[in-house]
């Protein structure tokens, strides 16, 4: 073979490759997890967003809408960054908005809407249309008679004023519920749980932020390459992780490659999360 037939075979390979990895980031996986407890009587299907960053999912969030309804789900929860720091925020205002008008939900905020200027607005806004802003509170949500509170706290140790948040939940917390927490960094969680002080604490954190490490190879990177606060080689970016009688799913987030141009995502597709509390002995 000629070395410039060669050489333009080598760039094709390339450039199919590079093009395949970009466009990986597009599509997205909806994750199942199944998390058991003895609080649990009947099957309840959470499904959790986190990380859109204003990104859109068809036209008017049809796609992600109709993913969601797909799923026919109990409760949908929006973690942090459903908004980016900068740039507008009606795309995430329209799935919120969507999502509020057939299901009950809740929403606790993320690093990215903090860095903004107009974060307070946002928030207004969310509560407007219907979504409950839950920073140091919680809504209390029953499904077929099964008492569930969601809690959310901003980042305790960041924003200064905002620290007494996890504090108000433990004043509120009632063991009596299945209490699920929506915080935001991943690597917080052993710590916002309270190990060290035998009270009763969340039976269920919901995290993202860490996008799934970014460039993952499953198996041999399956946390991925990086992640914010973690550093390389992060421990806690996707997946499920257990404490004790609690659990922590971490989400790999709905964040496409628009938003991360210059650190796309690499066999670590936007995730949608539908989470199952079913009957059992906690995991």
């Amino acid at each position: 073979m000629r070395p410039k037939k060669r050489r333009r075979i080598i760039a094709g390979a390339v450039s199919a490759l590079v093009i395949l990895l970009y466009t990986w980031g597009f599509w997205l996986e909806k994750i199942n997890y199944s998390i058991k407890s003895n609080k649990i009587n009947d099957n309840i299907k959470i499904i959790f967003i986190s990380d859109l960053h204003d990104c859109i999912y068809g036209k008017g969030q049809s796609g992600l809408m109709n993913e969601i309804e797909n799923e026919n789900p109990d409760i949908v929860l929006f973690g942090g960054d459903v908004i980016d720091h900068m740039g507008g925020f009606d795309d995430a205002l329209n799935i919120m908005k969507l999502v509020s008008e057939k299901y009950p939900c809740g929403y606790a905020a993320g690093n990215h809407e903090m860095m903004r200027d107009d974060y307070d607005e946002f928030f207004v806004k969310v509560s407007e249309i219907g979504v409950p802003v839950l920073h140091g509170k919680y809504s209390e949500i029953n499904v077929r008679n099964q008492k569930i509170r969601v809690y959310g706290v901003i980042d305790p140790y960041e924003y200064g004023d905002k620290a007494t948040q996890i504090d108000e939940c433990y004043d509120t917390l009632d063991d009596g519920y299945y209490n699920i927490l929506l915080a935001h960094q991943p690597e917080q969680c052993e710590e916002l749980l309270r190990p060290d002080e035998n009270i009763p604490t969340f039976d269920l954190v919901l995290s993202g932020h860490a996008h799934g490490g970014q460039w993952r190879l499953p198996v041999i990177l399956e946390q991925g390459l990086y992640a914010p606060n973690q550093g390389v080689f992060p421990y806690r970016t996707t997946g499920v992780f257990e404490y004790k009688n609690s659990s922590q799913i971490v989400s790999r987030g709905l964040a496409r490659p628009l938003r991360m141009i210059f650190i796309p995502r690499i066999f670590n597709r936007p995730e949608l999360s539908v989470i199952t509390l079913t009957k059992g002995e906690n995991q």
